[in-house]
């Protein structure tokens, strides 16, 4: 866990390295943004009362590539507030810090 700056805005970065893969999230008070092992489906259906601020990358292997990769989909919440498809990570993550 290492903390990390966006635009003067802080976010905690996650890496675990685990056998032959990395889990990668980033991420503040409000949501997150992760590598391919979201389950954004999931969030959306049987999570969906949580409202829980998310989004996917697919396809990253380090932090600054999960940054800098568009979007590949997003929960409801995350829609909600502005983050769409497409955005790179690091856009995601602005929309979420100036929500809360």
């Amino acid at each position: 866990m290492n903390p990390i700056t966006i635009e003067g805005e802080t976010f905690l970065a996650i890496t675990l390295k685990l056998p032959k893969t990395n889990f990668m999230a980033v991420t503040n008070e409000t949501g997150y943004i992760m590598c391919g092992a979201l389950d954004v489906a999931l969030l959306n259906e049987k999570l969906k009362e949580r409202k829980i601020v998310a989004a996917r990358a697919v396809g990253v292997r380090t932090i600054e590539q999960l940054l800098e990769a568009p979007l590949e989909s997003v929960t409801l919440e995350a829609e909600s507030l502005g983050i769409k498809v497409g955005m790179k990570g690091k856009d995601a993550l602005l929309k979420m810090k100036y929500t809360t």
